[in-house]
């Protein structure tokens, strides 16, 4: 079969590699038939940080089609369409036991410690994939891992009902949780530095465009600050940039990735009460993004790219690192767009 491997910092190879079998019981082979790029691959194609061994395949956001199973399989049968749970917890620890992988201090996940989907065919233990509705076209179930992603930082945010928010980055969590917010009545204020995006977002989302500027938000939401922003930014520069401009008992949400880390000033978060919580992955809300993608596809279709073949992943990846996407997610068809599901 075809796969992308990674084998270290800029090294990213379309191969011919031996398709993987069912070699354990509880372990499901799936044909891939979409498969996200996200962020978090472009920072372990720059750094190599989060990966346990190489050469490993990347690819943690994928959808496909259940083609074998072995052993006791939690229900999943040939023919049903899944998304993987991307999330390895160990499994040991109190958070795992407590079904919180999210807090796993060992957590890594799908394409980073076991292969992943950018591939054919990927196996995994069925605990790490989820039952999709059968009318649910894959390459928007694609979407259900950072939409789960976008629901927890919104549940760490709780922002009060209709209350405006900003959003830093208009990237994939930054997008989709923009969405999100903007149809459960909240005014969305976006920091984006990339035009392109910031004008789809403002036509898909109802996002309202905020320069960086501090009189441009002193304007917007007076001399007393915003009480609610979510960074999805990864950008240092930004966070010291916005924290101190929080009102007092403010919420700080941070769900990027950083290269560098910001500069904090706690004492303006002991001084203003404020709260500052992080998201690094998801926690339950998979079933609700699942569910909430019909009702968001019309919205989200401007917002992904066509179906990409695996050998074009290593340009891909050169595109997106040069800020030449303005579209929220770049998807990758193993199998090509005419496979079942698409």
């Amino acid at each position: 079969m075809q796969a992308v491997r990674f084998f270290g910092p800029g090294d990213l190879r379309p191969q011919s590699v031996p398709t993987p079998e069912l070699t354990r019981d509880g372990t499901v082979s799936v044909r891939v038939v979409a498969a996200g790029v996200c962020g978090s691959d472009l920072h372990n194609f720059t750094t190599g940080r989060w990966v346990a061994g190489l050469p490993v395949t990347p690819g943690h956001e994928l959808a496909g089609i259940v083609t074998a199973t072995r052993g006791a399989c939690l229900g999943l049968r040939v023919g049903q369409p899944v998304v993987a749970d991307s999330r390895v917890g160990c499994g040991q620890c109190e958070a795992c036991e407590a079904g919180l992988p999210n807090r796993c201090r060992s957590l890594g996940f799908v394409g980073e410690v076991c292969d992943g989907g950018f591939a054919q065919t990927v196996v995994l233990p069925a605990r790490q994939l989820v039952a999709l509705p059968t009318d649910l076209p894959l390459h928007l179930a694609a979407l259900a891992e950072p939409l789960s992603v976008a629901l927890h930082a919104i549940g760490q945010l709780r922002p009060d009902p209709r209350a405006p928010v900003i959003v830093c980055g208009g990237g994939t969590i930054g997008g989709l949780a923009a969405l999100v917010l903007g149809r459960r009545g909240h005014g969305v204020h976006l920091l984006e530095r990339h035009p392109d995006r910031q004008t789809l977002l403002a036509a898909q989302a109802g996002t309202r465009p905020l320069p960086p500027d501090e009189a441009a938000w002193t304007e917007r939401f007076g001399a007393i600050g915003p009480r609610f922003i979510l960074d999805a930014t990864g950008s240092a520069a930004v966070v010291t940039m916005a924290l101190p401009r929080m009102a007092a008992g403010g919420t700080f949400v941070v769900a990027g990735l950083f290269h560098d880390p910001p500069t904090i000033d706690f004492n303006l978060v002991v001084e203003r009460e404020l709260t500052v919580r992080g998201v690094g992955a998801f926690a339950g809300e998979m079933p609700e993004a699942i569910a909430l993608l019909p009702e968001l596809a019309a919205a989200l279709e401007p917002l992904i790219t066509p179906g990409q073949p695996l050998d074009a992943v290593p340009a891909l990846y050169a595109h997106l690192l040069a800020g030449g996407e303005a579209r929220l997610k770049t998807l990758v068809a193993p199998n090509g767009t005419g496979t079942e599901g698409w």
